[in-house]
């Protein structure tokens, strides 16, 4: 395997720090906390990226038969399963985290702080939260761990769904520590991502980019399923209007959550869960509030989001649900309801035809 270092090198103007000193004699230990839809393929990625250089990687799930099955696909020279979070944190000296919300996250680091507490660090240990929660969380988990000798926080959201995750094609957001900015870069690309943005030493900016990359998203796909159910009812098609998309807005995220919308591809389980979207909307809403910035096309996709998941729970209850996750995608539900037109399948009822 190509020596990653020097892979690395390639990706130079992707990562706004210089090379951090050459590690000394010994390696850098890795952990990753967290192996649900995103964070399964980049621990992956960082497993196989490093196997060669660094130790076995160090996960750690809730539910051990993610970590048991990834130990199985790369092999025990590439994946150690943890027993538990002390472990991580004792073991490792970098610590990777990408959880569901920000309830889990608060109890993940409450663990940490305790297990820092009985066995203080006698050396550097980073912890790198990659998931999205609300920037003043952010503030609160960096005093919580900055308490502990030797202990430095980075926020390190991510953009892109579980495929650019699998592919290692993610931007990644950064802020905090410096020093420790610089080491985890040069760890997460090429590997886990393309590119980093440096958003500085106050940690609350890195979760604050997140959430207004993550509101820009939501307000297009707001608009993805309000004109492609208007291509529905007025007789273009929804297929037609998508294909228009395809060749004057040809984003990736444009193109994909179209292509999941128009096909009705709402499985939650291999992209990114309904209440996940949730959580997102709420957390951007809250921000907008406190800033006294509107934004109103997040507001309209909280509604969407709202809708399509009662719609969802509603089957779920009389049994006839075909998917048991809602992707978020499926916020076109709402839009297709209000036009008198079938919530998850596009094939059921027809739009208006117009004549020639």
């Amino acid at each position: 395997m190509t020596n990653n270092l020097l892979h690395a090198s390639a990706h130079a103007n992707a990562v706004p720090f210089s090379r951090p000193p050459t590690p000394g004699v010994h390696p850098l230990q890795i952990g990753f906390c967290g192996l649900g839809a995103m964070g399964y393929f980049m621990a992956r990625n960082l497993a196989n990226s490093f196997k060669s250089q660094l130790p076995p990687l160090l996960v750690y799930n809730r539910t051990v038969a993610k970590s048991q099955k990834l130990r199985a696909e790369l092999g025990a020279s590439a994946i150690k399963v943890a027993d538990t979070l002390d472990q991580l944190v004792t073991e490792c000296d970098v610590i990777f985290t990408n959880l569901a919300n920000d309830a889990v996250v608060t109890s993940t680091y409450n663990e940490f702080a305790k297990a820092l507490a009985q066995s203080p660090p006698t050396k550097v240990k980073i912890f790198v939260e990659m998931s999205t929660i609300y920037p003043t969380l952010a503030g609160d988990l960096d005093r919580l761990l900055s308490s502990h000798p030797h202990t430095h926080f980075v926020t390190s959201p991510i953009f892109g769904p579980p495929k650019g995750a699998d592919s290692a094609t993610l931007v990644i957001a950064m802020s905090g520590d410096y020093r420790s900015k610089k080491e985890v870069a040069f760890l997460l690309v090429p590997a886990v991502g393309r590119k980093v943005i440096d958003l500085g030493g106050n940690i609350e900016k890195a979760p604050t980019m997140k959430l207004i990359g993550n509101g820009m998203i939501m307000g297009m796909n707001e608009l993805l399923a309000e004109t492609l159910t208007l291509g529905e009812k007025s007789g273009i098609g929804q297929q037609t209007v998508y294909d228009l998309v395809k060749e004057i807005m040809p984003a990736p995220g444009l193109v994909a959550y179209g292509h999941k919308m128009v096909n009705d591809l709402f499985d939650g389980s291999v992209g990114f869960a309904i209440d996940g979207g949730i959580k997102d909307a709420n957390h951007i809403r809250r921000l907008s509030a406190e800033l006294n910035c509107p934004m109103p096309a997040v507001d309209n996709t909280h509604r969407g989001l709202i809708s399509a998941r009662a719609m969802h729970q509603a089957q779920m209850v009389a049994g006839t649900q075909q998917w048991d996750i809602l992707d978020w995608s499926a916020l076109i539900a709402s839009s297709r309801v209000a036009a008198g037109l079938n919530p998850f399948d596009s094939k059921k009822g027809t739009g208006v035809v117009r004549e020639d």
